[in-house]
């Protein structure tokens, strides 16, 4: 099914205001991680502002569906999109790592409204999201979870443990999106510890796969449709993405994995995401 194009505009319009406050973040903070947090923007903003079912005044609705960022360091792409869906003031993400914020280099879920799980060391984060799962699909509950990894965290055993799990358990409840950058802290993945082949790997482990541009919403939104129509099998969406993407003296560069823009660098990348 075709995504509306009003539908399609409004939703690109997010991803350009979230891009805009991850470099507006790690600029005022002198740290954090852009790279990763622009490759996953048009991840988190299908399922923000298009699928899940959330109550921004009640962080702690029973109903709401869960998101689990497995990949912390990213946290500047999930701050900035939890702000522009009304869970905290988009005034605060100005804070980013400042002494006294809540909003730290990794997600608190005692401290940020709309943060499920504290997440940061890698590989953990999917074994929570399979708890989750498994806990509503005991309680017979109606909403869904979903989670984003990285690629390079594909190298973490504990990922292909949670994946065994979730396929023995019939988790269609779960879907999650690889944001498939293929790049690390220290260069690309290949040459780190070479995780692929995803897909093969993936149905190997019993799972439903599918593969996308990730900066493409219509793409993004289609899979996910028919990623939620599975039936005893979780889904892994793998999402083609640019590290830095949005802003081209970032783009496909794996030294902006942890480094913040200085002045001219941030105006310069605000001035291209304007």
């Amino acid at each position: 099914m075709a995504l509306d194009p009003e539908v399609d505009k409004q939703l690109a319009e997010k991803t350009r205001l979230i891009r805009q406050h991850i470099i507006k973040m790690t600029h005022a903070a002198q740290s954090g991680h852009p790279g990763g947090s622009l490759s996953a923007v048009e991840i988190l903003t299908a399922l923000y502002f298009h699928f899940m079912q959330l109550d921004p005044n009640k962080p702690d609705w029973e109903e709401r569906d869960r998101f689990v960022l497995s990949k912390g360091h990213a946290a500047p792409a999930l701050y900035a999109t939890l702000a522009e869906r009304g869970f905290f003031p988009i005034a605060d993400l100005v804070t980013l790592r400042k002494m006294g914020s809540k909003l730290q280099g990794h997600p608190d879920m005692k401290k940020v409204p709309g943060v499920e799980m504290s997440t940061g060391s890698l590989g953990q984060g999917l074994s929570t999201a399979c708890g989750m799962a498994l806990a509503g699909k005991l309680d017979k509950a109606s909403w869904r979870v979903y989670a984003l990894i990285g690629d390079g965290e594909c190298q973490e055993g504990q990922i292909w443990e949670a994946a065994m799990a979730a396929a023995h358990y019939k988790l269609d409840n779960l879907i999650v999106y690889l944001d498939y950058n293929q790049l690390q802290i220290d260069g690309s993945i290949q040459s780190v510890m070479n995780p692929e082949p995803f897909p093969d790997k993936w149905r190997a482990f019993g799972w439903q796969v599918f593969t996308v541009d990730g900066h493409s919403l219509p793409e993004i939104i289609a899979a996910t449709e028919e990623a939620q129509a599975s039936e005893e099998q979780p889904s892994i969406i793998i999402c083609h993405t640019v590290k830095g993407k949005g802003v081209s003296f970032m783009e496909n560069e794996a030294h902006w994995h942890g480094k913040a823009p200085n002045d001219e660098q941030a105006k310069e990348a605000l001035a291209e995401l304007a």
